[in-house]
């Protein structure tokens, strides 16, 4: 199906976009499949007090990823990127029952955030090329539902087959979403209309190309409300242990499926009342788990945090995405996009490693955490508020 035809498509579910979702679902549940088992791997390895280094490591990687992906998106094509991303995810994955050394397992990790790096911000570029305009909050709202059921399924996926048959068919399973991934790719349409072909003079990257001014406001609120994250991914499976859940899982499942719920409606709203209206009551919400999760003292709270985040996360995730394709310039939405996802690895990672730093394995020392995210979160809906202000300010100067 050539680009032209496509790009004028009236109706959303298109063969390509379709495809592009299901793509996206198989290599969201291949690398979540594994992050609740991480902790405990690593602690069996002698590699404790290294736990906030799990989700930043690979964070790491992908936000230094970003801006080369971006450029690429943009110059050699959408699909060479999310093959590069797919099939990083299958190599690493492969490679972690052969490196299970504390210092092996952390080199897989920053090698296997290159698929976040890379994947994530070509689907995201493709999507916005094979989607009418008007519809861009809904199309997001879809891959990320899409997504969701990836990343909600595998952890429980994971877990069991981690209990019944060991960690290393767990890393294989993992590898085999990957590659079914891959696949699904093949003899998709490339929506790049002007490609170039790849030279390494296209890895040298300048200021210009990591960051776009434009994006800049998704980026910061993304910074704000996305902390929260790498806080849940370090410090919920130590948690459910200390509050008896059996499947560590659960959680991730539990947030992930309440995502999906509020993904069927947010990318719609957001496109008939605005991206900032949303991703202020989103910001809120989200401050509000954190608080859940702070309080925390069962399961059953525990898993009403879980759900009340995935709500909250639910209706941020296609909001910002929108936000940021329609924040920066038409013909370099890889690089809007990477400056975004960028924001998203410093505030995941950053929430990683602060859980980790100050936890340090002391699951009695998780409230402050916690509450540091709500309010971060909290602080993300202020500058969101103060931004409407001065474009409201900066329309009536233009009008006068």
């Amino acid at each position: 199906m050539p680009f032209e035809y496509v790009a004028v498509q009236k109706t959303l579910y298109t063969r390509p976009f379709l495809l592009l979702c299901l793509s996206h679902g198989l290599f969201a549940g291949s690398f979540n499949m594994m992050i609740p088992e991480l902790p405990a791997y690593l602690s069996n390895m002698g590699g404790a007090e290294y736990k906030g280094w799990i989700i930043a490591l690979f964070t790491l990687t992908a936000g230094a990823s970003r801006p080369f992906s971006g450029k690429l998106a943009d110059t050699v094509g959408r699909l060479p990127v999310m093959y590069v991303g797919t099939f990083a995810c299958v190599i690493c994955s492969l490679l972690y029952p052969q490196l299970a050394f504390v210092g092996g397992f952390f080199a897989l990790r920053f090698f296997h955030g290159f698929s976040t790096g890379f994947k994530p911000t070509g689907t995201s570029a493709y999507v916005a090329d094979v989607v009418p305009d008007k519809q861009r909050g809904e199309a997001m709202g879809v891959l990320g539902i899409c997504f969701s059921v990836g990343a909600s399924a595998s952890p429980l996926l994971g877990s069991w087959l981690t209990n019944a048959y060991g960690l290393n068919i767990m890393f294989y399973a993992s590898a085999v979403l990957a590659v079914f991934s891959i696949i699904i790719l093949v003899n998709m349409p490339e929506t790049l209309t002007e490609k170039q072909r790849f030279s390494f003079k296209l890895l040298k990257v300048g200021k210009n190309d990591i960051f776009d001014p434009l994006a800049m406001p998704s980026a910061i609120i993304m910074i704000f409300c996305y902390l929260s994250y790498g806080v849940i991914l370090t410090l919920v499976p130590d948690l459910s242990d200390q509050l008896g859940v059996s499947n560590r899982g659960i959680c991730f499942t539990l947030f992930t499926l309440a995502s999906i719920s509020t993904r069927f409606f947010a990318g719609r709203i957001s496109d008939e009342l605005g991206r900032v209206p949303v991703l202020q009551a989103s910001s809120l919400i989200i401050a509000l788990a954190m608080g859940l999760f702070a309080l925390a003292e069962s399961a059953t709270m525990l898993f009403v945090a879980a759900i009340v985040f995935g709500l909250g996360n639910g209706i941020f995730s296609p909001a910002i995405n929108a936000w940021t394709v329609d924040l920066g310039e038409k013909k370099r939405k890889g690089r809007a996009l990477a400056t975004m996802y960028i924001a998203l690895e410093i505030a995941i990672g950053g929430g990683a490693l602060l859980a980790g730093w100050y936890v340090a394995n002391d699951v009695t020392k998780t409230a402050p955490v916690f509450w540091l995210a709500a309010i971060m979160s909290l602080a993300g809906c202020i500058y969101l508020i103060i931004y409407t202000r001065n474009l409201k300010k900066l329309d009536i100067r233009e009008t006068e």
